[in-house]
């Protein structure tokens, strides 16, 4: 594998990282969850590092890397309605919103392709709803490991 590859396989390793996270979620292991969760973090944080300081930005890379995020992002929110830990109406107006966006963003894609461009650039708005949709994940995560800690999940 040539090292260009590493962006986009840390992208790949975020993708595989969210059947143990929803199965962790899932069991009720919140502690293993919010690691593994930083874990695909990690990997989006380098992914996006490595890129850019390397220059080995792809059009692969601008499409797998937000893929990636959306997959973490919504199997997680699907886990923790699941696990009963986030109701049901914000769970749909995350799901919805998503839905607009990523068909909004597919007819944009496919115009782009026709025009044979290079890469897709996420918005900065884009940018901070994934990182207020992941503070969202952590916050709900460590709600659980504060109220196990403290006995509080019992009473």
């Amino acid at each position: 594998m040539s090292y260009s590859m590493l962006p986009n396989a840390l992208s790949i390793i975020r993708i595989i990282l969210t059947v143990p996270i929803v199965i962790a979620l899932l069991k009720e292991q919140y502690l293993l969850t919010l690691l593994l969760f930083l874990l695909a973090g990690i990997t989006d944080a380098l992914d996006g590092w490595i890129a850019k300081q390397f220059s080995f930005q792809s059009r692969l890379g601008s499409i797998l890397d937000p893929m990636a995020d959306k997959i973490l992002l919504t199997c997680s929110f699907i886990a923790l309605y699941w696990a009963g830990i986030m109701p049901l109406w914000l769970l749909m107006i995350i799901f919805v919103r998503d839905v607009i966006i990523v068909a909004g963003a597919l007819g944009y894609f496919l115009g782009e392709i026709s025009r044979n461009s290079d890469m897709l650039e996420p918005s900065l708005i884009s940018k901070f709803n994934t990182v207020l949709q992941i503070a969202l994940v952590l916050f709900l995560l460590l709600i659980q490991i504060y109220t196990e800690l403290n006995g509080l999940r019992d009473m």
